[in-house]
């Protein structure tokens, strides 16, 4: 998040409004909702993570237990069931 200084970006009558509910504090402006993103769509992990869940269930369906993928993702066991569960639903 980059900070913005109200004065270099708001009209005079703006900044006194604002002046009535918070002076000389810091005020979150959300984004409008029409132009918020779903998560990882930025980053491009949310295609990571849904290759990578492909890939993991994929690979227990060949016969790689639980426990190993565990092991190979560095994610516990429930993680492994729950994306398991989660793809067979897809």
């Amino acid at each position: 998040m980059k900070y913005e200084n109200a004065q270099n970006i708001l009209p005079k009558y703006i900044i006194q409004l604002i002046q009535e509910y918070i002076e000389g504090g810091y005020l979150y402006i959300p984004i409008k909702c029409e132009n918020k993103k779903v998560w990882g769509e930025n980053s491009g992990a949310k295609d990571i993570f849904k290759i990578r869940n492909t890939e993991i269930y994929n690979r227990y369906s060949e016969g790689i237990s639980i426990k190993q993928l565990a092991q190979n993702y560095y994610l516990t066991e429930q993680s492994i069931r729950r994306i398991i569960r989660q793809q067979k639903s897809i």
